[in-house]
């Protein structure tokens, strides 16, 4: 399976692309992953337009299964962060 880009390598291609400084960058990154959580926490939901949203989503309580031993157990609800992939991204990738 082929491996993706490093942080350096992406880093290093967004500066050579925006003409800005490889620090620049890791900067403005930094900042909108904080912004990201920030907002996913507080709202629930973080748009990247053009790529995606974060969500914060409620799961219930289910019953689930052992695969050891086959027993029967109950999985309490949680919390979880979810990423939807925008219709645009869809279909430049796909």
């Amino acid at each position: 399976m082929a491996k993706g880009m490093s942080k350096s390598q992406t880093l290093a291609a967004l500066a050579e692309k925006t003409g800005h400084s490889k620090k620049d960058v890791a900067a403005f990154i930094d900042a909108l992953v904080s912004l990201a959580y920030r907002e996913t926490k507080k709202s629930g939901e973080f748009v990247v337009p053009g790529l995606g949203k974060l969500l914060k989503k409620q799961r219930a309580a289910r019953m689930g299964r052992n695969p050891a031993t086959g027993e029967t157990i109950k999985i309490a609800a949680k919390t979880v962060v979810k990423f939807r992939v925008a219709k645009a991204a869809k279909d430049a990738i796909l």
